[in-house]
């Protein structure tokens, strides 16, 4: 079970159960949101879902959330489901295959770039602008046609006037990245860290991370071999980020906010930069078919660093 594909999943439980009459008729799911569970919570993923339904049923999260969870725990590639607080469906799921993880990216997009050059960021005291172009990229990624009202993340909180011409301070890029790195209502936080070209600024380290997976790239061609997917060893961290990318496209899009996805090439980003140094071959090593399944995994990542940066309006540079 790939977690992209966990609200498809629970939102067909939803609907077998009010068939079989153990939900209401009028039960109803509307969007399911599934999200990875935060540090110290149960399970992999985990679902709000039944407090959405308990509204119409009229029954108890807790006791919806049980009956969704006795169907989910049949579910082939769902290990177990639990059922925590109020009404919480946690998942856990057996350890991800990176060939499947690149097939799904790869048939929701998630492996591209978007067409044609992120456009230039609004000058600094327009940040709604900024805010309101990732917004309607991230929107347009997920097939949805809105207008200019369409993709209105609520109030933007401007460019603080003690920041003055952030653009010609530390660059477009930078300017930007910072402009959607915060929710909207939040008012940006500028600093030297921006223009730091070391681990400290996360803005360097997303973007280092997309040209070091264009170095591997360049060197295995060297080496002779070139990415192959396949099965990898160790590499369960840079798998999960990578198989939550499209739901956290999903919630971006959702909630209009291009900060999750700033949040979530970071992390994308560190966990490339640990993997980097086992994809190549080390001293007399001669390339093999698992050389080239990291090769393919690095590359893939790398990819979504590039799109993801695309879509918030800046750059991925090849080498850096």
């Amino acid at each position: 079970m790939n977690p992209a594909d966990l609200p498809r999943t629970v939102a067909h439980a939803v609907r077998c159960a009010v068939e079989d009459g153990e939900l209401g008729a009028g039960s109803a799911a509307g969007r399911v949101v599934v999200e990875r569970t935060r540090p110290g919570g149960v399970g992999d993923y985990a679902s709000p879902v039944a407090f959405q339904i308990a509204k119409t049923a009229r029954i108890r999260p807790a006791e919806v959330a049980a009956v969704l969870a006795h169907r989910l725990g049949r579910v082939p590639g769902i290990e177990r489901v639990e059922v925590t607080g109020p009404g919480f469906v946690n998942f856990f799921l057996p350890p991800l295959s990176a060939p499947e993880v690149l097939d799904v990216l790869d048939a929701r997009g998630g492996v591209s770039v978007p067409d044609g050059p992120a456009p230039a960021p609004a000058p600094a005291q327009q940040r709604e602008g900024v805010v309101r172009a990732a917004v309607l990229r991230i929107l347009r990624a997920q097939g949805h046609r809105p207008d200019g009202a369409g993709g209105a993340p609520g109030p933007v909180a401007p460019v603080a006037a003690r920041d003055g011409d952030v653009v010609a301070r530390y660059g477009a890029g930078a300017a930007v990245w910072a402009m959607v790195a915060v929710p909207a209502r939040e008012t940006p936080v500028f600093s030297g860290r921006l223009l730091r070209q070391d681990e400290s600024s996360e803005y360097f380290r997303v973007r280092y991370a997309h040209a070091r997976s264009r170095a591997l790239l360049r060197n295995a061609r060297d080496l002779g071999f070139g990415p192959e997917p396949g099965p990898v060893e160790d590499a369960q961290a840079l798998l999960r980020v990578l198989a939550d990318h499209p739901l956290v496209l999903e919630a971006a899009a959702h909630h209009r906010a291009p900060e999750r996805l700033v949040r979530h090439l970071v992390e994308l980003a560190d966990a490339l930069l640990d993997f980097q140094y086992r994809v190549l071959p080390q001293g007399d090593e001669k390339p093999s078919a698992a050389h080239r399944a990291r090769l393919a995994l690095a590359e893939a990542a790398g990819t979504v660093l590039a799109g993801g940066l695309a879509l918030l309006g800046t750059d991925a540079p090849e080498r850096l």
